[in-house]
């Protein structure tokens, strides 16, 4: 068959043919309208919304004036399945966040699946006129945000109980995942009496020069804690646990914070008891601190002397007390929150009262001892990138007789790139150390 464009009708009547017929549609609407009663529309768009499998759930951003979790969810979890055909995605930069975030746009949608089950979102927004005291027209505009779920309706049941759910706990998996660590510090000009760094220190437990076992035991004792929301609240406790480093001084008890803080993506909260003025600070520096969080109290040795403060003293009433630091770790007070770290240090733990010491105020002790052989070699391994070498048969002889820190053999090892320079630095710094402690011992 042989096609022309010779054969088609001039454009002219085209439109006229299409004009005719868009006018006899909108003539048909308006009979129907005028002949059919309104009884009978309500029930004809009724029946075909039954008829439809299609079922919309709506996710408002705001329940009154509260933030809706689960549209902050979505956003989330929906910044992560956009998909190359998406014409548009907004950026942003929070403040407290070193990545980008990335989210949907308004009117792009969407495509998820879980478990088999197909499900189209779409984020749409609105505008709304509310009254405002001081505006000269009487009301202002608002835009009220909110995601529109569909997916088939026999699904229901796995959407609401499983489907949303599972979004709640990935988009906080996600954020953690995202999320800056920071070193918060007391200033009592901030609006929580806390400000805030972004904590940089690079430290990890494959870094930490201390021994492998007892690496193991920490991370598993945090991964117990972190997962045990049901068993504290079973066992009727507050969701915290406490930590004492104690040990000389640069065995890294520091770094073991930092450690932490790292593995865990908790935020540090330093807190000098010196810088608090009394009782009630203390109890709203702890309201101040976040969930998931790391309160570090260093040198406690050095502040629990407090408690022998004469209480005749003016100015005794204004500092805070022994019962006062007890009240914060493991009071009421201390319930007021969730996944909660205390990490007290310490240089010398034979001089805390015994009260502070006990299973819930601080439930590990861990000792933080000189270096010992095999922190050491991580020591070796992390600055010369070296796991053997013929001096570490003499270091080794050498550990065993002398008391060194951490912190002293990492000064040798950063003297020289090379490694056999370096390590005759640390075998000087040893055999000084041996003659030295020897005088002593026979002096």
């Amino acid at each position: 068959m042989h096609f022309s464009y010779e054969s088609l009708p001039p454009p002219n009547k085209i439109l006229t043919a299409a004009a005719s017929v868009a006018a006899s549609i909108i003539l048909l609407k308006s009979i129907v309208n005028d002949l059919v009663p309104p009884q009978f529309h309500t029930f004809l768009t009724s029946s075909i919304k039954k008829l439809s499998t299609k079922l919309t759930v709506v996710i408002e951003e705001f329940e009154g004036l509260t933030s809706n979790q689960m549209f902050e969810a979505a956003n989330v979890y929906l910044g992560t399945k956009i998909s190359p055909s998406t014409q548009r995605v907004k950026v942003n930069k929070p403040l407290k966040q070193e990545e980008l975030s990335v989210t949907v746009d308004n009117n792009q949608e969407i495509i998820d699946f879980h478990d088999g089950v197909k499900l189209q979102w779409i984020l749409l927004s609105s505008s709304i006129k509310r009254a405002t005291q001081g505006n000269k027209n009487g009301n202002q505009k608002t835009e009220l945000r909110y995601f529109e779920l569909s997916f088939h309706k026999k699904f229901k049941d796995t959407v609401l109980k499983v489907y949303l759910p599972y979004i709640l706990r990935k988009a906080k998996e996600i954020k953690e995942e995202i999320k800056t660590v920071r070193l918060h510090t007391v200033d009592y000009n901030g609006t929580d009496y806390w400000s805030s760094v972004v904590l940089n220190h690079p430290a990890t437990f494959d870094t930490m020069a201390i021994d492998f076992d007892v690496k193991k035991e920490m991370i598993e004792d945090l991964n117990r804690f972190v997962k045990g929301k049901d068993y504290y609240r079973r066992v009727g406790k507050a969701w915290k646990r406490g930590y004492l480093f104690y040990g000389p001084p640069g065995t890294g008890k520091s770094s073991l914070v930092a450690a932490m803080a790292n593995y865990l993506k908790f935020d540090v909260y330093d807190l000098d008891l010196r810088e608090v003025q009394c009782n009630s600070d203390l109890r709203r520096l702890l309201i101040g601190t976040a969930n998931r969080s790391i309160l570090v109290i260093e040198d406690i040795d050095c502040n629990v002397g407090m408690q022998n403060r004469e209480t005749d003293s003016p100015a005794a009433e204004d500092k805070i007390t022994l019962s006062g630091i007890l009240n914060f770790i493991d009071g009421l007070w201390s319930s007021c929150g969730d996944e909660r770290i205390i990490v007290f240090t310490t240089n010398h733990k034979d001089r805390l009262d015994s009260a502070l010491l006990r299973p819930g105020r601080m439930d590990v002790h861990l000792e933080m001892s000189y270096c010992t052989f095999n922190g050491f070699k991580i020591l070796s391994a992390n600055y010369l990138r070296i796991e053997e070498h013929g001096q570490f048969a003499v270091i080794e002889e050498l550990l065993t007789k002398v008391k060194v820190t951490p912190a002293e053999v990492a000064g040798e090892l950063m003297k020289s790139e090379d490694a056999d320079t370096a390590l005759l630095c640390c075998i000087k710094l040893l055999s000084d150390k041996e003659k030295i402690q020897s005088k002593t011992q026979y002096s």
